[in-house]
Formats: C-alpha cells, structure tokens, sequence
C-alpha cells in the first residue's frame, strides 16, 4: 500500500522538534503541503528547506507561542483567513510536570488553555473549509495517559484526557462531511520532552538518568523508546484516503505499554 497525500494541505503543530517535526517530515515525505508550527521560527526555516518539494508541495511556517493564548488566536486566525487545509495535526509542548498535589487551580487553567483552548480553536477554524470541500482529516496528538495516568503528569493526564473525550463528540459531529477525528495516545518516545521529564525525575530521586531510562523500558515490551519517526507514518496514513473509515478512535502507540485494552 502507498500513501500519496499528493495535492492535501498540512498544519502540524509543536513541529520544531521531536515528534512534530517527524510528522511534518512524514506528510511532506507522501506529497502533503505542510506549514510548520511552533515557537522556533530558526528550527522550522531549517526544517522547511529539507522538506521534499518533488511532488510540487510548498512549506511555509507560524512562529506562535501555545501558551500565549491571545496572541496564537491573532495569528492563526490570520493565517485561516488566507488558508485552509486537508490535515490538521493538533499538537503542542506539553504542561509542566508534577503530581496533584502540587498543582493549583491557576496550574489547571494555565494547562487548559494550553491543551484544550488552542486546539478547539484551530480546529474550529479549520472545519470552515473541510466542511466546504467535504474532505478533512483531524488528528489530535495525546498520551497513553489519558487511559492510565501518569502519576507526575496530573495536568496532562487531565486536560488531554478532555481533549479526547471532545474529539470523540466532534467525529460523530462531522463524519458524515467525510471528516475523520481521531487522537493518537503517546508512549515513551526518544525526544527532547522525555529526555527533560526523565532529567528532572531523576534529580528529584537523586539516581542517574539511565536508571529512569531503564525503570520506563521496564514496562514496554518492545523493550525500546519509540522513534519519532514511527510516530510519522501512523499520522500520514490516518491522513490518507485509506484511514476514511476511522474516526472517532483513541490509538495508542506505545510499543505495548498499555496494560488496558
């Protein structure tokens, strides 16, 4: 089977680094347009210009900030004005770490705004011309722990789990647009998010690195951290004509670390 996104149109958010920008590479890879988003307008030009342009596909990028509510909103309501896409790729840095205990009600509303707000946002504006065109793929990026928490991850494990539960309204909302709606749940992937997240518990546990390395790979039977790219060709194939009949779905890609079915 070959997917050829030849022609579509991309948005994928948090797309500097880790998983992505292996995304980006991967849409871009199968001949999807892709504008780039994310924080770094130094990592995206860098990116743009390695991007495949053989399948006459043109990249652009959005310099916005997740966490500044007010001023994504200006300017992804800029860029919809002039634009619409095929493919929108929900995705941002992730919230601080920590467990409930640590967190107040101002650390809730910090990390609402950031997981939820922005993405409801975007793809609002986004189904304005998937719904025109009869033609749209959503793909929201979450974790695995929306189906088991993370105990040091409470704000994630909270608001992505809502995250979830809405796109799962929104693919009944839409499909008969032709509209799939469906969140990828993340396992341990080598990117610079799990590197910080095991750096930092590994300083509060005083222990090395690679012993939190080796407790997390206890628990996934592949025995690995996944490699972004990996991560990629799930995405562009729930971007392809040949994922039109799934939505609504939560799927993990954990390498099997999931116990629940």
């Amino acid at each position: 089977m070959e997917i050829s996104l030849r022609g579509k149109k991309a948005l994928v958010g948090g797309s500097s680094q880790g998983i992505g920008k292996a995304i980006g590479q991967q849409l871009a890879a199968s001949g999807a347009s892709v504008t780039l988003m994310a924080r770094s307008g130094n990592k995206m030009k860098d990116i743009i210009s390695e991007l495949p342009t053989d399948q006459g596909q043109k990249h652009q990028f959005l310099e916005v900030d997740f966490t500044n509510f007010n001023s994504y909103q200006e300017i992804i309501g800029g860029y919809f004005r002039d634009n619409s896409v095929d493919i929108l790729v929900n995705n941002t840095q992730g919230p601080a770490s920590g467990g409930a205990m640590d967190k107040h009600v101002e650390d809730y509303q910090t990390a609402f705004d950031l997981l939820f707000k922005t993405v409801v946002f975007t793809t609002e504006l986004a189904l304005k011309g998937m719904i025109a065109q009869k033609y749209g793929r959503i793909i929201n990026i979450a974790s695995v722990s929306v189906k088991e928490p993370l105990s040091y991850l409470t704000l994630s494990n909270s608001i992505r789990a809502a995250v979830t539960t809405w796109a799962k309204t929104l693919a009944a909302d839409v499909g008969h647009y032709g509209i799939t709606v469906n969140s990828t749940l993340t396992g341990y992937f080598d990117t610079e998010r799990l590197k910080g997240l095991n750096g930092a518990k590994a300083k509060s546990f005083g222990i090395p690195i690679e012993e939190v390395n080796q407790q997390m790979l206890a628990n996934v039977p592949v025995c690995r951290f996944g490699d972004p790219k990996e991560y990629g060709y799930l995405v562009a194939f729930l971007a392809s004509e040949q994922a039109s009949f799934i939505t609504g779905t939560n799927i993990p890609i954990d390498g099997g670390m999931l116990k629940s079915l």
